[in-house]
């Protein structure tokens, strides 16, 4: 064994646990498309799937099966057809779709009945169960073109999903969904997934899709991935893009994501199911890969205004009497105001942090980071630093950096690295307490 190993995989694993303590009893509804399959992921996808399971997460998986269908229909001769982003299903493309689903579901249970030694796999029971879950209707006529039967879902089972997800077991859902009087309808996977989501009030919605997620610029592929959209940014963004008719194009996922957080459901992602590993690296890591929509329709994190000094004082009082935070008076407060970020529940403030540039180093200083005991542990201070992060890559700053006596430690695991005094701008040297002895910790901006 590398003697370097237990050195890396034990604060790994540590910084891993408040993740799994989080989730434990969460439900996910995950979406997979037909193309995971297609490219061979899903021997690897059923590994990770099953590890959430063994830490406890309660798990729905709606499998789709486009690339499938159309190779059917190629052996019959016969051309697949698509219009406003769904697609045309005639009797033989419903055929289709039914063998094509019957394939999948095989393979997909066969993948969650691997067991052998020395892979994730091993000692592992992951119970798969589907059935008729889902009720649909038509979709009938749109512009002149009749969809035959192609449907939309029009009520989830989530009582009997939740009895089933209650007691272990994994539930499968394939994209057809059937009328009163037993009409069968091709559904989207995408549809099925987020009106689960909806019905289930799912604390996750995630797509492993073949596009990363969504571009800081959605035009330029070239740019970074957008790991976080606030719920209004995504419903703005939305606005601004050509109606989706593509799973390529930019809103083909976003449009969901968007649904489902307007539905209730608190986070939604879209990942790449070509990097090996995804699912896990969005649920069990601080950055996370892909793009995650948030709701923040029960709080509020925004740019604090002169109305909120109150509010703040009284939020970072404790921590200045404790030592914790530096003492800052009103009229300093009321003077930067502008600095500060702050997060609010039902208009009370429960976090906040102050950024302090110093252009000439092009770096900044974030002051007063605080989250009230009440809601600790909750995310909350995360929240407040990746927006402090924005505004800092806003100035065109290249890092920020803190000084603390007592905290340390959770700014070290999220990417920040320890300085001398000295690295400070000159600036805010001249100011540095030498009886406080703070460290200075230094987070690189990418």
């Amino acid at each position: 064994m590398d003697l370097v190993f237990p050195h890396t995989f034990v604060p790994w694993f540590r910084s891993v646990a408040p993740y799994i303590h989080a989730y434990r009893g969460k439900t996910f509804v995950v979406g997979i498309t037909g193309e995971l399959v297609a490219a061979g992921k899903l021997n690897f996808f059923a590994q990770d799937m099953a590890i959430l399971h063994a830490m406890g997460v309660r798990l729905v998986l709606v499998h789709g099966f486009r690339p499938q269908v159309n190779e059917q229909l190629a052996a019959k001769g016969q051309t697949a057809r698509f219009s406003h982003g769904m697609r045309i299903t005639d009797s033989v493309a419903l055929d289709c779709a039914q063998e094509a689903a019957g394939q999948l579901r095989f393979e997909i249970e066969a993948a969650f009945s691997q067991g052998l030694p020395n892979t994730p796999m091993a000692n592992s029971t992951v119970r798969v169960v589907s059935g008729n879950f889902l009720t649909a209707r038509p979709v009938g006529i749109i512009d002149g073109i009749d969809f035959q039967h192609s449907g939309v879902v029009r009520k989830v089972d989530a009582a009997s999903i939740r009895k089933l997800i209650d007691i272990g077991a994994l539930v499968l859902l394939s994209p057809f969904g059937f009328s009163p009087t037993g009409e069968a309808f091709n559904l989207s996977m995408e549809d099925v997934a987020t009106q689960t989501a909806i019905a289930l009030q799912a604390d996750k919605l995630v797509f492993m899709t073949e596009v990363p997620g969504i571009h800081e610029d959605p035009t330029n592929p070239e740019t970074p991935i957008d790991t976080e959209l606030a719920l209004v940014d995504a419903e703005r963004l939305l606005a601004k893009l050509p109606p989706p008719m593509q799973p390529t194009d930019v809103g083909f996922y976003l449009q969901h994501c968007v649904k489902a957080c307007d539905g209730g459901v608190e986070r939604s992602h879209i990942l790449p199911f070509s990097t090996d590993g995804a699912l896990l690296m969005e649920v069990f890591t601080h950055d996370g890969i892909g793009t995650m929509v948030v709701d923040e329709k029960l709080e509020s994190l925004r740019e604090a205004g002169s109305d909120d000094v109150g509010g703040i004082l009284q939020l970072i009082e404790p921590f200045e009497r404790d030592g914790t935070l530096v003492k800052r008076d009103r009229t300093e407060i009321e003077r930067d105001i502008a600095n500060y970020t702050v997060i609010e529940h039902d208009g009370v403030i429960f976090g906040c942090a102050a950024l302090y540039p110093y252009p000439e180093a092009r770096t900044g200083e974030m002051a007063a980071l605080t989250v009230s005991p009440q809601v600790q542990g909750q995310g909350d201070g995360d929240k407040i630093l990746k927006r402090v992060e924005q505004r800092a890559r806003t100035m065109g700053l290249d890092s920020i950096f803190v000084l603390t006596t007592r905290t340390m430690h959770w700014f070290i695991k999220r990417g920040f690295a320890p300085v001398d005094p000295d690295w400070l701008p000159e600036a805010r040297k001249r100011k540095y307490n030498w009886d406080r002895r703070s460290q200075v910790l230094v987070k690189k901006l990418g």
